[in-house]
């Protein structure tokens, strides 16, 4: 399947960026549950516009009372819990919660449920400003420093800075592990891996472009069991059921 230009014309605004990337992830997470996945791990989608942050609990109303009755007792006032307010903050600092439309992979292992690997479908605002990137590639290197598998895939068109290259950036790696700075669209697998105790990181990297196919990659679980990841075939499935032309 070519690979389209999802953020422009004639598919912008007609058919949404955002429900291609929702049915992309879940797409990615039927195959994998269906098809790949041992039967002591699962895959789930995550689709979240912005940071699951609770609001500041002083905008709600403390001082109500709650009146109630039993039925053979006069009614009593119940006064709701105190809830402690923590003193004003020193400093508030400006930050970035990245958008996700994520495949997560849980192991049922000897120390319980873990999260084994991720794939994350790239948006634009991921891409957009520097707090914005730096905020993925800080996700994306703590997946990574905690030995779990991740794959990038960023089909974002229109903005041009590469986040493989921010996370390496961010892991400190030498430039020869970067793409080519005119690289926008592309996949990326990365395995943390332990060899002789020493930490290391596989990379499997896949330049994309307008038109061209997509490829399969590498989604590694423990050791040295990992699945086939077959990008094109899922993008082919999600463009067929959403009637994409």
């Amino acid at each position: 399947m070519p690979l389209l230009d999802h953020f422009h014309p004639p598919l912008e605004p007609v058919h949404h960026w955002t429900g291609f990337h929702s049915k992309w992830a879940n797409t990615i997470s039927d195959l994998l549950n269906e098809e790949l996945l041992p039967k002591n791990y699962f895959a789930e989608p995550e689709t979240r516009r912005s940071a699951p942050v609770e609001i500041d609990v002083a905008t709600f109303e403390r001082s109500s009372v709650t009146v109630s009755s039993g039925p053979d007792g006069p009614a009593t006032a119940t006064l709701p819990a105190k809830i402690w307010a923590p003193p004003e903050p020193e400093f508030t600092l400006p930050a970035a919660f990245p958008e996700t439309f994520e495949i997560r992979v849980f192991g049922h292992l000897s120390n319980g449920l873990e999260l084994v690997a991720a794939i994350e479908l790239v948006s634009p605002s991921n891409k957009d400003e520097s707090k914005e990137r730096r905020a993925f590639a800080i996700k994306s290197a703590s997946y990574l420093c905690q030995g779990i598998s991740l794959i990038i895939v960023d089909i974002v068109t229109g903005r041009r800075h590469n986040l493989h290259n921010e996370v390496m950036q961010l892991l400190e790696a030498p430039r020869k592990y970067c793409l080519p700075k005119a690289t926008t669209l592309y996949a990326v697998a990365y395995r943390p891996v332990r060899r002789d105790e020493k930490p290391e990181i596989d990379i499997w990297r896949a330049p994309l472009a307008l038109a061209g196919k997509l490829l399969i990659l590498p989604l590694s679980l423990r050791g040295d069991l990992a699945v086939p990841i077959d990008l094109d075939s899922t993008y082919l499935e999600a463009c067929r059921l959403l009637r994409l032309p």
